[in-house]
């Protein structure tokens, strides 16, 4: 079955630097674009990062900041996050858009001074 595994995660404080990992399974991996979301308290789980064939997109928030990667030969995607911020503060997911609405357990990112 589809699965998605977060890890990476941690407390940090602004300005310094997290890289997230997700191994996926259950999936040709490589056939399929992916996506980092996240959700923070009392929010909307929201698009951060897209990765496909046809490139990358970001949200305009993280634009310069993050960027998402991927390692075929392994079935994971990465998130590299750059001079985080507050609002940065969330837990974070990854996804397969095409697949539907499989989710892993996520992994907790908080920025706080």
């Amino acid at each position: 079955q589809v699965q998605f595994v977060e890890s990476g995660g941690g407390l940090v404080q602004p300005g310094e630097s997290l890289r997230l990992s997700c191994l996926a399974s259950g999936f040709p991996f490589s056939r399929y674009a992916m996506t980092w979301y996240r959700q923070a308290p009392g929010k909307e789980r929201e698009l951060v990062a897209r990765i496909s064939g046809g490139g990358t997109n970001y949200r305009d928030s993280v634009k310069g900041r993050f960027t998402i990667s991927r390692d075929n030969s392994k079935n994971t995607v990465y998130l590299q996050m750059n001079s985080l911020k507050l609002e940065d503060t969330a837990v974070y997911y990854c996804n397969a858009p095409s697949l539907g609405q499989y989710w892993g357990q996520g992994t907790q990112v908080t920025v706080s001074s």
